[in-house]
């Protein structure tokens, strides 16, 4: 069974994908924060900006494995093509709860099937795509990937170094907190000056869906 938290669709908004049509599973859970608003400051990811506790969100509930596929599918058809299928399975941290068993029965469906983890657990399954986003160096156990997407400013990694991890690209997203705007210029002028390294800007924020 699947806890999760909600299942839209939306465009892909943020790193090397923007843009995409994708249906987003969120699955209920993380390992580096419980949700709780009282214990975030003392969370190892203390800048986390997503609701990802219980199953009250849209299309949230528990699902067997055939039913979760199947309210993708659901989610998927009420509105985009039947080519070019894509699913994000994000969190929390969803490798919590996805297996095998789901990304392959989701290939089945000719999905392209997408990861965004936070990289404290090693793959179990064969992902078209895997984004990384890791919170602190000493719990980072996945380095290698598609895509690299490193929360900034924040002092916990060297960037330089990181650069040479098994990645294709190397993304830069602002912190989004009360220093939205200041982190989003120091973001730009870091990406300005050290070129490997690509601003990752939340769009579905600023044109303001979900």
């Amino acid at each position: 069974m699947y806890t999760v938290k909600e299942i839209f669709k939306s465009i892909q908004g943020e790193g090397y994908n923007i843009g995409k049509e994708s249906v987003f599973v969120r699955f209920t859970g993380c390992n580096l924060w419980n949700g709780k608003k009282e214990s975030k400051n003392k969370a190892i990811c203390n800048f986390c900006d997503t609701d990802f506790v219980g199953t009250d969100g849209n299309n949230g509930g528990i699902y067997s494995l055939e039913s979760l596929v199947d309210k993708i599918e659901q989610v998927w058809n009420s509105s985009f093509s039947l080519e070019h299928r894509y699913v994000i399975l994000t969190g929390g941290e969803p490798l919590l709860q996805v297996d095998a068993n789901l990304v392959d029965y989701l290939k089945c469906k000719k999905y392209k099937v997408a990861l965004e983890t936070n990289g404290t657990i090693q793959l179990r399954a064969d992902f078209d795509w895997v984004c990384v986003s890791p919170k602190d160096p000493e719990n980072w156990l996945l380095k290698k990937g598609d895509e690299l997407k490193v929360i900034y400013p924040q002092n916990k990694f060297n960037l330089q170094s990181l650069l040479t991890l098994d990645f294709k690209y190397f993304f830069l997203q602002p912190k989004y907190d009360k220093l939205k705007q200041l982190n989003f210029n120091k973001t730009i002028d870091y990406c300005k000056i050290h070129r490997q390294w690509f601003p990752s800007i939340q769009i579905h924020k600023t044109i303001g869906v979900q």
